[in-house]
C-alpha cells in the first residue's frame, strides 16, 4: 500500500467526469487499499477516488463515520447510486480533504439509501442516517463533480480560492493531519 497525493482545489481535475468501474479487479483493489491508507493518514471521514487522481466511481467512508467500530475497515462504495434521500434535512459544517482548513455549512438530507458494489464486487444496499448519510452524500457529490465550494456564497468562494491558492502542499498536509475532514 502507498499514500496517494490528495488533489486540492482549485485543480480542474476535480471537475472531470468520473467513470463506472467495469470490473473489481486487482487494480481497483489496490486503488482502494491506497485510498484507505491515505484517508487514515489524514484522519478523513471519507474519500472519493477523484480526490486522489483516479476517475473511477469509487468512494470510501471511515468505519466509525459509518456506525462501525474503530477496528473495522472503511466501507467501500463502487459505482454507487443514491436511490432516495429523506425530505428531512439539517445544516452542518462540512470539511473536505480537497479543501484543507475550510469548513462550509451545507444542507443535507438526514437519511439516504444507496446501492453499490463492495470490494469483492458484490452488490449491497445501505440505509444511512445522520452523519453516515451526510458522508455518503458528500462523497457522492465528488463523483458528480459537485464540490464543497459549490455550497458557498460568492464572498466565501473568493475567500476560499485566495486561501487555497496561497497554500503550499506542505501546509495543506499539515492542516489535514492535524484536523482531518
Amino acid at each position: 500500500m502507498s499514500l496517494l497525493n490528495i488533489v486540492r482545489f482549485p485543480s480542474p481535475f476535480l471537475r472531470q467526469p468520473t467513470q463506472e468501474v467495469k470490473a473489481v479487479d486487482k487494480e481497483i483493489r489496490t486503488l482502494v487499499e491506497d485510498m484507505m491508507e491515505t484517508m487514515c493518514d489524514v484522519n478523513g471521514a471519507g474519500l472519493a477516488a477523484i480526490q486522489v487522481g483516479s476517475l473511477h466511481r469509487i468512494f470510501i467512508i471511515e468505519a466509525v463515520a459509518a456506525g462501525g467500530e474503530r477496528t473495522d475497515q472503511p466501507l467501500v462504495f463502487i459505482n454507487p447510486v443514491i436511490h432516495e434521500v429523506s425530505p428531512d434535512s439539517d445544516v452542518r459544517d462540512e470539511g473536505c480533504l480537497s479543501f484543507p482548513g475550510v469548513f462550509i455549512s451545507v444542507k443535507r438530507a438526514l437519511k439516504a439509501k444507496v446501492s453499490a458494489l463492495d470490494i469483492d464486487g458484490k452488490p449491497f444496499t445501505v440505509d444511512a442516517e445522520d452523519f453516515f448519510a451526510r458522508a455518503i452524500q458528500h462523497e457522492h457529490d465528488h463523483l458528480i463533480n459537485k464540490l464543497l465550494y459549490d455550497h458557498a456564497g460568492p464572498i466565501k468562494k473568493q475567500m476560499i480560492k485566495r486561501k487555497l491558492d496561497k497554500m503550499t502542499d506542505e501546509e495543506a498536509m499539515e492542516i489535514l493531519r492535524q484536523y482531518g475532514e
